[in-house]
């Protein structure tokens, strides 16, 4: 093919858009000057025995650029696995980590416990979407949008690294903990997020218990017709994480929480009440499914029955629920972990979520339009090694709005254990999907999505329980 040049020249005549992608290569030629201006905006705070600090790109309020962790040369680009501010704020937290076999065995657990405010803990991260190429192609779409999946993955390791700075003490004598996602309640997309505008994740711990904490997250974005900081939000999540002691595995108190502005305050009592409906939620036995749940059930396996003994008359606009569904499995690497040695939670939202989004394409036959992520509870712990398989399903539709249909997916994780021939669900997510109003043009429709076993139809009306409440 000739001499290196010849063989660009080739290249870049041969396929024309890859010309502007090389472009915007041409930046990472000099990895080091972006290093040195990371080195610059550091500040410190400390986790752990006697720790050393442990850096964080910062600026008053704790600003990660998110382009900033991405510098790398060519070659390592875009291989490395997580995404850019994971690999950011775990580049802050990665000290700690390592530190973590230095831990004297017989060290007590902390007795001095302090309060904190909220402002302690605020971190935000900015996308410099508007002028960073490299960093916007990691985050695009092939439809050029926002690549959903990997924000969630983001907005996890933003919600550990706040959970860390809260727990940390001011003079670097607190014991390491483990640090895990519990729970993450229900994201409602606010308005869609656009991959050629700048974009901010804000948060801080609101609330605290005895071992666990709950944090806010809030995705912002600007727009000419937004003249108000409230129509610049675009999503709001809540992340629970609970800390373990490090060496027994059990709960393990945490320094508490002190609001100090109003809005704190609410934060706080809105939290409050949220923790006390989860209690009381867990608290609850499953009933039996009696009276009208009862006739809600038949209802929805009359049709799926239908399918099933009659498949000749069953309803063109109708579709049973057990042909929607996509998996995949996977063995969980090395590469995938966190500080913890455990799979990122991060990473199991994003799987989950590409899997659903996969589904209700299949499904829709257009790019679907993310709407919410309903509320996650991280029920069992990945590790690695662990063969994971996900499952999913379109569970039902919601046609009342034929404008806007909702497609609502559920995806299952399961951990498998072959060697012990054990299969346990370690996550169940539930995502809900529209289309946009061209793609249903020429009398185009979603199909209605029907039960066929009375397990499935359990499944439905729990998920419809729980959306009503």
């Amino acid at each position: 093919m000739g001499s290196p040049s010849s063989r660009l020249h080739f290249f870049t005549k041969r396929f024309p858009k890859f010309s502007n992608f090389l472009l915007g290569l041409a930046n990472y030629e000099k990895p080091t000057a972006f290093c040195d201006q990371m080195v610059c905006q550091t500040r410190v705070f400390s986790v752990g025995q006697n720790s050393d600090p442990v850096p964080v790109v910062a600026t008053t309020l704790d600003t990660i650029d998110a382009g900033s962790s991405i510098r790398k040369p060519i070659s390592l680009w875009p291989g490395m696995y997580h995404s850019p501010v994971t690999n950011a704020l775990w580049e802050a937290r990665s000290s700690i980590f390592e530190r973590l076999s230095s831990v004297p065995v017989d060290l007590s657990p902390p007795t001095d416990l302090i309060a904190k405010t909220p402002s302690k803990s605020r971190t935000s991260v900015l996308y410099k979407f508007s002028s960073d190429y490299v960093l916007r192609e990691q985050y695009r779409n092939p439809w050029n949008e926002i690549r959903m999946g990997k924000l969630l993955e983001d907005l996890d390791a933003l919600a550990g690294t706040i959970s860390f700075k809260h727990c940390s003490s001011n003079d670097g004598t607190t014991r390491p903990l483990i640090l895990v996602t519990a729970s993450v309640d229900k994201m409602l997309l606010k308005k869609p997020i656009r991959i050629d505008t700048d974009l901010t994740i804000e948060g801080a711990v609101t609330w605290v218990g005895r071992s666990s904490m709950e944090i806010q997250l809030e995705v912002m974005q600007s727009s000419p017709e937004a003249s108000s900081t409230s129509q610049s939000l675009a999503l709001t999540a809540n992340f629970t994480f609970v800390a373990r002691d490090s060496k027994t595995g059990k709960s393990a108190p945490i320094n508490q929480i002190l609001p100090e502005t109003e809005k704190e305050k609410l934060l706080w009592e809105e939290a409050e009440e949220r923790n006390k409906m989860r209690k009381i939620k867990k608290g609850e036995q499953k009933k039996e499914i009696q009276g009208e749940e009862v006739k809600g059930l038949n209802e929805l396996l009359a049709e799926g029955r239908i399918f099933c003994d009659m498949p000749a008359l069953a309803d063109r606009d109708s579709i049973l629920m057990k042909d929607t569904c996509l998996q995949n499995s996977l063995i969980c690497q090395p590469q995938q972990r966190n500080i913890h040695g455990r799979i990122f939670g991060g990473f199991l939202m994003r799987r989950a979520f590409e899997l659903a989004y996969a589904t209700a394409y299949a499904f829709a036959g257009s790019a679907p339009c993310f709407v919410e992520v309903d509320h996650v509870d991280f029920l069992k712990p990945v590790d690695v090694g662990n063969f994971l398989r996900l499952k999913s399903c379109v569970l039902y539709t919601e046609l009342e709005n034929l404008c806007r249909p909702l497609i609502n997916v559920e995806v299952i994780a399961h951990v498998m254990r072959p060697e012990l021939r054990s299969s346990e669900v370690s996550n169940n997510f539930y995502f809900t999907f529209t289309v946009q109003q061209d793609s249903l043009k020429n009398g185009k429709r979603i199909r209605n999505v029907v039960p066929g076993t009375e397990e499935e139809a359990r499944r439905v009306i729990e998920r419809m329980d729980a959306e009503k409440s």
